[in-house]
């Protein structure tokens, strides 16, 4: 069964109401539904560039301990968080990513490693 959720760590991390910092996270991978959606939301069509904020909040399943993820807490995002969030959507939904399972040949540890495509 190919992986469709991919865990991230965020480099600066979303600071909640009460101050606790929320870091790690799963992203799955998007749908048609969820690119063509925020296609109809009224703060993409007066600000194309909010299409990210919306699609976003439809693809992070999880964020640390929070309950739910809306675009209004993705507005308060570093941007560097922004930035790596952005990234990780294109590589893991252009199937840009290869990821392979393989042992240390010292420590016989099991461990899963992405590559890049050629020319990155």
């Amino acid at each position: 069964m190919p992986q469709t959720e991919f865990p991230f760590t965020l480099p600066q991390g979303y600071i909640d109401l009460e101050g606790n910092v929320h870091q790690e996270g799963v992203m799955r991978l998007a749908t048609a539904y969820d690119e063509i959606a925020p296609l109809r939301d009224p703060r993409v069509q007066a600000n194309p560039g909010y299409l990210v904020i919306i699609l976003l909040s439809r693809v992070i399943v999880r964020l640390g301990t929070l309950p739910q993820l809306n675009p209004k807490m993705i507005e308060g995002f570093f941007s560097a968080d922004l930035v790596y969030l952005q990234d990780l959507y294109q590589r893991i939904n252009q199937n840009a990513h290869t990821r392979f399972s393989v042992t240390c040949p010292h420590c016989q540890g099991d461990f899963e490693v992405e590559t890049s495509p050629l020319g990155e």
